[in-house]
């Protein structure tokens, strides 16, 4: 069980520090309270309204946080559960007189949920080789590799059925005939059709096969993503932006494990740094996308959806980013990251 001091962030950490704490805690808050006095509350989501106003990860944390957070005293405790329904979030401090933060109530730990529920369909890329999964996709297809006890697949349709989602196409190829026969014996309370691709097309170019299916907008998703994410949110935020493209990207921070050197115009060393760090966006392969795309795609077409995306950016059509941290995303592309996903996934279970 968490102990309240482990959610407490320095007055002077970076938002680089409050991320790396996040992850730590595997929680979506944290709090500014020196000596225990709560001053600020900051969330996963207050990050990445900081960042989408131009904010970097050097910058104090302290200006992406929340100085006026809600909180109950002690006396109050038992409206707990009221408060965390009525404002919608997941966290709730309670502070003695003093203003001491003695314990935090958790909208999980009280069957509140706070999440946006949206019942739009999902489109998942399903017809890849896998090839960087051989041979484990000599034997299956990506979708259906197990990650624990289910396909990773149908791991990814239960957080999306988890917001409200129901409708599921898959765009298949490679041994598409397992893939078909497992979800058709499979029992669920939400459906799955299959739109064949004969030949491979890309990310993106299969989209031209759900032409006059598609009315609305959508969730389009590879088939190895796993998000923690507000799916119901993520709608929210595409809708009140006006994005034909809304792409869910992961904050990452990277060290690079040597020295680098940069080379001068004359062959000499213009600049030698020792293991830098770097921190950028990386795209996690999971969409909004409005309907239009799918009418205007080209049939038959070979085509990546990020090239689909930078055709319509350079067109002047509005594209945006859903910023999450970087603990929210889990990728199984590659064996390695395979067998991390099936370590977290048994840490939460």
């Amino acid at each position: 069980m968490i102990q309240v001091e482990e959610l407490f962030l320095p007055q002077d950490a970076t938002v680089l520090e409050a991320l790396r704490k996040l992850d730590e805690t595997g929680q979506r808050i944290l709090f500014i309270a020196p000596q225990g006095h709560l001053e600020a509350a900051l969330t996963d989501g207050d990050i990445r309204k900081f960042f989408l106003r131009g904010g970097t990860p050097e910058q104090a944390a302290s200006l992406a946080a929340n100085y006026h957070p809600l909180s109950l005293p002690i006396a109050e405790r038992g409206r707990a559960r009221e408060v965390l329904q009525q404002n919608r979030i997941d966290a709730l401090p309670i502070l003695d007189k003093r203003g001491v933060i003695t314990d935090i109530v958790f909208a999980y730990g009280l069957d509140v949920d706070n999440r946006k529920h949206t019942d739009i369909p999902v489109v998942m890329m399903a017809g890849g080789l896998g090839t960087r999964l051989y041979p484990y996709t000599k034997i299956l297809p990506k979708p259906l590799i197990p990650v624990g006890e289910q396909p990773i697949s149908e791991l990814i349709m239960d957080r999306f059925r988890d917001f409200g989602c129901r409708q599921f196409t898959m765009i298949v190829n490679y041994k598409r005939g397992m893939i078909k026969s497992y979800f058709g014996d499979l029992e669920k309370d939400y459906t799955v059709d299959f739109a064949d691709e004969d030949v491979f097309m890309g990310t993106g170019g299969g989209l031209c096969l759900l032409k006059g299916k598609i009315h609305s907008p959508f969730f389009f998703t590879n088939c190895d993503t796993l998000l923690d994410v507000d799916f119901g949110d993520v709608y929210e935020y595409h809708k009140k932006n006006g994005n034909l493209v809304t792409m869910i990207c992961a904050f990452k921070h990277y060290t690079v494990p040597y020295g680098v050197v940069e080379l001068g115009p004359d062959g000499g060393i213009a600049a030698m740094r020792e293991k830098p760090e770097l921190d950028f966006l990386t795209n996690t392969g999971v969409y909004v996308v409005e309907p239009r795309v799918v009418d205007e795609m080209k049939d038959g077409e070979v085509i990546g959806f990020p090239d689909v995306i930078e055709r319509y950016r350079a067109a002047g059509e509005k594209v945006g980013v859903y910023p999450i941290a970087e603990s929210s995303w889990m990728d199984m592309g590659q064996m390695e990251e395979l067998e991390k996903m099936r370590r977290k996934l048994e840490n939460q279970s």
